[in-house]
């Protein structure tokens, strides 16, 4: 196996990694922990906060309690900063106290809604003026290589309202949060972290010709996404076989590693990592780092990169990765298989067909190829493709390719050394930097299609079809490489290694040195911090719309389920989905029409009656349900909230962006219930809104639908004062039953935003 998980702890003794059991002693986890990169790097980073804490940091042993870190930049996408300064200058914002960029990248095409995603920008730009803030205009660079290029620095932490914030391979810390997290930052608060686990990656041996970073990203997903085995961890990404890897390389390793779950990523510094410092430069920015002897890690991931081999990820998800050899020699065990599974999340509204893409001749036949964003649009991607197609072209059937540099410096040196020619005369479209496609606002393709694409995601409908029209497609995730070894066939799926084709440089350093141009970056972007502008006024086109008002929590709260959801996973795409509807996001009322669309349509309509009869009682009167509800409960109306709720099984796995728990507080949401939340930044979205997040034990059935009610006494008091455990009652039909609800690990800020309602009102009533 090319990469295997293993659940022991480790130390590192004499430059290797030895599993504590074997050499019988070891430091204690503590100060084990301490020496790591990632503490070190955190511990720099630790807000002092009260007497505690300033012990904590002055002896780096966190032994207890949580970290409370403070960042060196701030980063957001255009889908996100509209929300984020809104709330930050409605809780009493007048300069970004940190260096913050707002990129734009997403809602870049301006199809959709008229004028609104064009007046986000501009609203954009305005706050930087306004606040110091510095700003990239769209097409010019994603999100995330723009912070490679200009914000990354070894030792640095950068936070980020976007998923795949992650700039571990740069030797900076990157996490990914919902825009309440980023609105803290922007108000000089601290970001809390309970003590994380850091788990080694361990690298050895050389990628083969024809095997890319995505390959050993969806083998290492496939291999730790499964059963939570590195959920809101820290990798540790070291060994030998780093050397053997570029800066390209590394990161299109290290953007995934959001999609096992994990909470950020770090890699050494080497000289390697000062080729690009010294390029982009900012040599300053850059300083050696790497292990220290006694470094404790609990788990270790060890990858031979010298055995994986191309891989795919099928739909609906990156971890369902499989290598190509083994699906060609399988098509129709495993794409019937995914294609079941498939069906099974749909929910029965479409039907994917899987089987329908292997032809007469038992290959699998591919519609589109996709090479995009923060993963694939690297340098190295393109000028690799580019060497596959090189004297080829892709013919005038079906099968169509695309690719995407992630920025316009990226764009100038493949245009420069020929590589833009090389895949233009091949046949593949060249567009500008965006991210659209890896969300669906871009290239989606016709129903029942097969698009293989180096971005992020696969999840269902994230490709842009919409199931309520009775369209669906599928998202196969595969490296540049042996995508455009498949556009060289025409579609037929091949694997990169099946071919020969000469690489035009060597891996082993960065490939776009001598023609990089930075300044077509610096030329273009507006650089304000520190130089804010508090007289310049914002510029709100009519879309731009500010949070309606939200109520503190109750005395005692009523939840009436609005939507059931028992699938294994459930995503931020389908609380609120992406593509067309991110265009909306400015409008916290538009759009929160689309919550929950594509997954349960009735949503919307259910959260708007019960929020109608939540307004009712408020005003002291009742519908005759909850009237009844009242008398049999014997509860009091003065102290009784009405919310809507929703329960999932394990909610919140994808995207950071917090408009998954806004637009169920703006229908009038009072808490999820799950099992267990998909990751931190979806449970930290909800508490910034004020969304109860509820926990089941995993032996409570849940066996309920959407109209019964849950009963939830002395909720505000109960989190106020730390309560961990509430006995509530469910009502089903005409049964009530006793319920045990868990709402663990809330730090006394969190516990006072959810009594205040929201993230908004907490800051309000500071004063």
């Amino acid at each position: 196996m090319s990469i295997r998980y293993i659940a022991e702890p480790v130390i590192l003794k004499d430059g290797q990694p030895v599993f504590v059991k074997d050499v019988g002693y070891g430091p204690d986890t503590v100060s084990g922990r301490s020496l790591t990169m990632s503490y070190r790097i955190m511990l720099a980073h630790q807000m002092k906060k009260g007497k505690q804490e300033s012990q904590l940091l002055e002896s780096k042993l966190p032994s207890v309690g949580q970290l409370h870190l403070t960042f060196d930049a701030l980063i957001s996408h255009d889908i996100t900063y509209v929300g984020i300064i809104q709330t930050a200058r409605a809780s009493g914002m007048t300069e970004f106290p940190v260096p913050y960029t707002l990129t734009n990248c997403h809602n870049s095409l301006c199809a959709v809604g008229g004028t609104i995603n064009e007046d986000d920008h501009v609203f954009g730009l305005s706050a930087a003026h306004k606040y110091g803030g510095n700003y990239v205009p769209a097409n010019v660079a994603v999100i995330h290589q723009f912070a490679r290029e200009r914000l990354t620095g070894v030792g640095k932490m950068i936070l980020g309202s976007d998923s795949h914030t992650r700039y571990g391979s740069y030797g900076c810390m990157g996490i990914g949060e919902g825009g309440g997290e980023l609105a803290k930052q922007l108000l000089s608060n601290s970001y809390d972290l309970a003590l994380p686990e850091v788990v080694l990656v361990w690298l050895t041996g050389a990628p083969r010709p024809g095997v890319g970073p995505h390959d050993v990203a969806l083998a290492l997903v496939g291999e730790t996404f499964k059963d939570g085995r590195v959920k809101n961890k820290i990798l540790e990404f070291a060994g030998p076989g780093i050397a053997n890897l570029s800066m390209d390389y590394r990161a299109g390793i290290d953007v995934m590693t959001t999609e096992t779950s994990c909470l950020s990523s770090i890699w050494p510094a080497d000289i390697t990592t000062a080729s690009f410092y010294d390029m982009v430069g900012r040599i300053e920015d850059f300083k050696m780092m790497g292990m220290e002897e006694g470094s404790y890690y609990d788990a270790i991931v060890q990858v031979d990169l010298s055995s994986v081999e191309p891989m795919i990820a099928l739909p609906f998800h990156p971890s369902k990765a499989y290598p190509i050899a083994e699906l060609q020699d399988n098509a129709f065990g495993i794409l019937k298989t995914i294609e079941d599974e498939a069906n099974e999340e749909l929910g029965g509204q479409v039907k994917l067909n899987l089987l329908s893409h292997i032809d007469k001749k038992g290959l699998i036949q591919c519609d589109q190829g996709i090479i995009v964003g923060c993963a694939g649009g690297l340098y190295e991607n393109l000028t690799e493709a580019a060497a596959i197609l090189l004297g080829e072209h892709i013919g005038n059937s079906y099968f169509s390719l695309s690719a995407y540099p992630a920025s316009e410096t990226i764009h100038y040196s493949i245009t420069h050394d020929g590589t833009a020619a090389r895949l233009l005369k091949a046949g593949t479209l060249l567009k500008p930097a965006f991210c659209g496609p890896c969300f669906g606002a871009g290239d989606t393709p016709s129903d029942n299609a097969l698009s293989i694409r180096h971005a992020t995601r696969n999840f269902a409908n994230r490709e842009g079809a919409k199931p309520n029209l009775g369209q669906v497609a599928g998202v196969a995730l595969m490296d540049a490489r042996s995508i455009a070894a498949t556009a060289l066939n025409g579609g037929r799926l091949t694997a990169a290694t099946e071919l020969n084709y000469e690489i035009i440089e060597s891996r082993s350093k960065p490939q776009w040195t001598e023609s990089y141009q930075g300044e077509l970056l610096d030329n273009r972007c507006y650089y304000g911090f520190g130089q804010a502008m508090p007289s310049m006024e914002l510029r709100l086109g009519p879309n731009i719309v500010d949070w309606p008002p939200i109520p503190p929590l109750g005395e005692d709260l009523l939840l009436e389920l609005a939507a059931v959801i028992h699938d294994p996973v459930t995503t931020t795409d389908e609380l609120i989905p992406s593509g067309e509807t991110s265009s909306y996001r400015s409008n916290p009322l538009a759009l929160a029409e689309f919550t929950l669309s594509r997954r349960e349509p009735d949503y919307v309509k259910r959260a708007k009656h019960i929020a109608t009869k939540a307004e009712q009682l408020a005003l002291g009167s009742s519908t005759a349900d909850i009237e009844r509800l009242i008398q049999v409960l014997k509860c009091s109306s003065v102290r009784l909230q009405l919310a809507s709720a929703i329960f999932a099984t394990k909610p919140g796995d994808g995207s950071a962006r917090e408009q998954a728990a806004s637009c169920q507080k703006v229908l009038g949401g009072g808490a999820n219930i799950a099992y267990e939340y998909a990751t931190k930044r979806y449970r930290s979205n909800c508490i910034n809104w004020g969304l109860v997040p509820f926990t089941l034990s995993k032996e409570t059935s849940f066996d309920y639908s959407h109209g019964d009610f849950i009963f939830v006494p002395g909720i505000r008091s109960g989190i106020l004062e730390g309560k961990e455990e509430f006995n509530a009652q469910i009502i089903s039909g005409g049964d009530i039953k006793d319920i045990t609800l868990y709402c663990k690990d809330l730090n006394p800020t969190e516990r006072q935003i959810l009594a205040d309602g929201c993230l908004i009102n907490y800051y309000a009533n500071q004063g």
